[in-house]
């Protein structure tokens, strides 16, 4: 829930309000009335307009913007791994695990040669 005073941009435009996308406002009440499906009073200055929007159509812009900076990383970190061939960061960047650990786990599902072996001599028999 936002507080009154926050500054929020205009991300979606669900119920097609003609919404200023990309824009900012300020919370300036809170619907409370349940019949109705907006949730947020949004003053646009820029517009001099007051909007009722839902919350899904409103973001904060701190949110956006740190969503931007981890996108805008990871594009860099994959373009310098790309540059330096450097398979294991690639790897760490795309999934989230580094090789290492992904081959730990798959020691942990084979079986040994030994284990192997008796297996083989045991369906030999059958």
């Amino acid at each position: 829930m936002f507080r009154l005073g926050q500054k929020v941009i205009f991300v979606e435009d669900c119920l097609e309000q003609n919404l200023p996308i990309g824009g900012y406002g300020y919370i300036i009440a809170y619907d409370r009335n349940n019949d109705n499906v907006f949730d947020y009073v949004v003053r646009s200055p820029k517009d001099n307009k007051h909007y009722y929007v839902p919350a899904s159509d409103i973001e904060l812009e701190e949110v956006l913007l740190r969503e931007e900076a981890e996108r805008v990383e990871k594009e860099a970190l994959i373009d310098y791994a790309l540059k330096t061939k450097n398979a294991e960061l690639f790897q760490w960047v795309m999934t989230g695990e580094r090789p290492a650990e992904q081959a730990q786990e798959r020691e942990k599902d084979v079986q040994s040669r030994e284990d192997f072996i008796k297996q083989i001599g045991l369906k030999a028999w059958i």
